[in-house]
């Protein structure tokens, strides 16, 4: 018999070596598994979502994340037996499901495997795909708890495997339960172990604050957001933050295939929302102005840094890519987003338009200052050689001075 109730946990939650999975709707799972004597046998709580990358009929790529479906069930999950080991099945719409296995040894217990399917001809989910069809992903884990000890999670896990980006947090489970009764000894999951160790000091002091290594320049990604069936804002970019905190400077390229979007377009104001496995929440909100403009007003992250640490920024006076209405803001050379002392974006073959998106197309874009740069040259030859002239008209009227003034002198 399987017992389950089914929370909804607006997103917030993600925690790992890195972030929290922000804007993306999630829900908690509950299974209380028990045998035939009405005893549990297994108990999981925990939440998860799924990230997709898949091609497009116009062989481009979008990418999806996937969370709530719906209605839970969890059908095929078993307590085991001498054949087979303990299964937790769960599936949450057709051609959409998730498996996780357990295996016993003498003095432990592991989570042996995850499987993770989905189907490509949902045309809800997956507007647009190239292929057609259910796809598996499966990930061997192997992870090792002691018998009778309840495994916790709290932080974010992150497995990647063929274009999925797999996200569990707020784990809870005990597989194989003695007597009917979840244990109350906890073994925990090495990213929590850590996470509750005092920082590594340096045994040399930055002077005054670390330069990073520089970055090659990062992957232009696209993003988009829509609103029902229209898309609403387009965006291309490469990203690349430059960090500083403690007196440590960092730099990291965000990786387009593996970052999500999501956002929302209203009359006046537009946000565009990336996150992944490391970035709770980068957004960026845009604005119209004077009713014929708009621009970059807002900037807000929040993200987990590698030594575990949470940075979070957020500055909404900012006044950056600005363009008429109807057009695109571009600049395809490297432009820089002061949003705080301690943060700034470098952007990198950048177009943007927040507003007023045709067939999902840009409009004819205006370029950025920084593009025009290639006018400098003649206005620096012209500027020259108008001084040059200036200066040979001062010497000759200086000279033809003198020249009336000997006369008069004779």
């Amino acid at each position: 018999m399987v017992c389950f109730r089914l929370f909804p946990v607006p997103g917030s939650g993600l925690v790992l070596v890195c972030l929290v999975l922000g804007a993306v709707q999630s829900y908690a799972l509950e299974l209380n598994l028990t045998d035939s004597e009405k005893a549990t046998c297994l108990y999981a709580k925990w939440q998860m979502n799924f990230t997709v990358r898949y091609e497009t009929t116009n062989k481009t790529y979008k990418t999806v994340t996937i969370s709530d479906r719906g209605t839970v069930t969890y059908n095929g999950s078993i307590c085991g037996d001498d054949q087979n080991g303990p299964k937790i099945a769960v599936q949450f719409g057709p051609g959409f499901s998730w498996i996780a296995n357990f295996t016993k040894a003498a003095s432990t217990y592991s989570i042996d495997s995850i499987s993770f399917s989905y189907n490509t001809g949902d045309n809800t989910t997956f507007p647009d795909a190239e292929d057609k069809g259910i796809l598996t992903v499966d990930e061997l884990l192997a992870i090792k708890i002691p018998l009778n000890d309840l495994f916790r999670c709290n932080s974010l896990s992150t497995l990647e495997k063929n274009d999925v980006v797999q996200h569990y947090w707020d784990v809870l489970v005990q597989a194989f339960v003695q007597n009917g009764t979840v244990s109350t000894n906890e073994f925990l999951c090495d990213k929590d172990k850590t996470s509750t160790v005092a920082p590594t000091v340096h045994t040399t002091v930055p002077s005054p604050t670390t330069t990073p290594t520089p970055k090659e320049k990062p992957e232009a990604g696209t993003y988009s957001v829509n609103n029902g069936n229209d898309t609403c804002l387009l965006a291309t970019m490469g990203l690349q933050l430059n960090i500083t905190q403690d007196k440590v400077a960092s730099v990291i390229n965000i990786n387009p295939n593996t970052t999500h979007s999501t956002g929302s377009c209203r009359s006046h104001t537009a946000l565009l929302r990336l996150n992944s496995s490391t970035i709770k929440y980068l957004d960026f909100v845009f604005a119209v102005k004077n009713e014929n403009r708009f621009y970059l007003k807002e900037v807000n992250i929040s993200m987990y840094l590698v030594n575990g640490s949470v940075f979070s920024i957020a500055n909404n006076n900012l006044s950056y890519w600005d363009a008429p209405l109807g057009s695109s803001y571009m600049c395809n050379k490297e432009q820089t987003v002061s949003v705080s002392g301690a943060f700034q974006i470098n952007t990198f073959d950048l177009r943007v338009q927040p507003f007023n998106v045709t067939q999902g197309k840009y409009s004819t874009a205006q370029d950025c200052s920084a593009d025009d740069d290639n006018f400098l040259v003649p206005i620096a030859v012209g500027a020259a050689l108008a001084g040059v002239l200036i200066l040979v008209l001062l010497a000759y009227f200086i000279g033809l001075k003198h020249h009336h003034a000997g006369y008069e002198q004779f």
